[in-house]
């Protein structure tokens, strides 16, 4: 270790040299570099919204499952929430929303030629489709967590704060929209199924089972035109950040040091190496 140290010694001005250029690099990189600012919004999925509509009918309705089914009807031990959570991160979703906003010319902006509104390329490998939006969306855009209590963050990631807090809160705002008009759609369709079906019969009892699982559809479908967050609710909506999420300049400085001492380190071990 002292021949180390020696090494090092007899060596100082150029070693610190390359001590200095790691950290006048990272500051460089640091000033030149775009930064970027992280929107998040706090949600709750909604559980199953039928499980408490159906309350003690549910133990007629389940005589009759294979009507239900049939009908295409969930029965209460639904999955809403992890619907609502795959959808919120779908390509479904993200291509949607990405085509609804006109994001392709910002999420590509240096491929973009504004003033004659089109794109600098026309080499269909390198022109920015919905698909490869999708892709830059998900892996470097937006993220989609869960935590133990059950509830969801969803982050944006982008050098604008303004846009990452209004793509946040829109892809919420499209995400509920998407399952309540879905949700809706589903219980008309169930609704006219089971008229038909009571209609077909005069068995009370099958009349009964039926009546109930309509019940429960009409519910549903109460539920969903009254409420917008009808998957997710908003608990805390995103808000502009005003500071970055991406290292600044002072912190890419300290790190070049860290790691051109590292360097100068190794250099010398190497050196020393070497010669014996």
């Amino acid at each position: 270790m002292r021949d180390v140290l020696a090494e090092m010694r007899s060596r100082k001005w150029s070693l610190s040299l390359i001590v200095v250029i790691f950290m006048v690099g990272g500051v460089a990189i640091g000033l030149i570099s775009k930064k970027e600012y992280l929107a998040s919004t706090l949600l709750s999925p909604a559980t199953e919204e039928t499980s408490g509509s159906m309350g003690g009918l549910s133990a007629l309705a389940s005589q009759y499952s294979g009507l239900a089914s049939l009908a295409g009807i969930t029965l209460p031990g639904g999955k809403g929430k992890d619907e609502a959570i795959a959808a919120l991160q779908s390509e479904l979703i993200t291509e949607t929303y990405i085509r609804d906003q006109n994001l392709l010319p910002i999420l590509y902006a240096t491929l973009w030629d504004a003033e004659h509104n089109r794109w600098r390329t026309s080499d269909p490998q390198k022109t920015p489709t919905l698909w490869k939006a999708n892709r830059l969306f998900s892996k470097q855009v937006r993220t989609v967590m869960e935590d133990k209590k059950g509830l969801v963050v969803l982050s944006i990631r982008w050098t604008d704060p303004k846009l990452a807090a209004q793509w946040a809160n829109g892809l919420v705002t499209l995400t509920n929209k998407y399952l309540r008009d879905k949700a809706i759609q589903e219980a008309q369709r169930n609704i006219a199924y089971l008229n038909e079906q009571a209609a077909k019969t005069n068995v009370v009892e099958a009349q009964k089972a039926v009546y109930s699982l309509m019940e429960s559809e009409i519910n549903k479908e109460m539920v969903a035109r009254g409420r917008d967050e009808f998957a997710l609710k908003v608990i805390d909506p995103a808000f502009v950040p005003e500071r970055p999420s991406s290292p600044g300049k002072t912190l890419l400085g300290l790190l070049g040091f860290g790691l051109g001492c590292t360097t100068v380190v190794l250099i010398a071990f190497g050196r020393k190496a070497l010669s014996t």
